[in-house]
């Protein structure tokens, strides 16, 4: 017997553009949900020979230069850019370049 016999097509309602799906948006619902927040300085790439050699005191130059911006990562992903400021004895970051939605999804292909 042969199945395609007795199969009935699916029937599937036309798809149409919904007017307002964009502000019936819920974010109530991602608001809790933590991500990991990193403030990149600088980078270096040494020798294994020299990373032993480090210890108290040590200083270890990085490629970036003083006074230019630091980059901001919400889990792996460039965020923004900013600089260190000091707050009630805290450091914090002022931003001062953030990355539009466009550049991050470009960034992620």
């Amino acid at each position: 017997m042969n199945t395609s016999d007795n199969a009935a097509r699916a029937a599937f309602d036309p798809l149409t553009a919904e007017t307002g799906a964009a502000s019936d948006l819920n974010l109530d619902v991602i608001l809790d949900v933590p991500v990991t927040l990193s403030l990149e300085v600088g980078r270096a790439r040494i020798p294994i020979r020299n990373l032993l050699q480090l210890n108290q005191g040590s200083v270890v130059e990085l490629e970036r230069g003083a006074g230019e911006p630091l980059d901001l990562y919400v889990n792996g992903t460039l965020i923004a850019q900013g600089e260190v400021v000091v707050v009630n004895d805290r450091f914090g970051v002022r931003l001062t370049d953030v990355v539009s939605p466009a550049e991050r999804i470009k960034r992620l292909r």
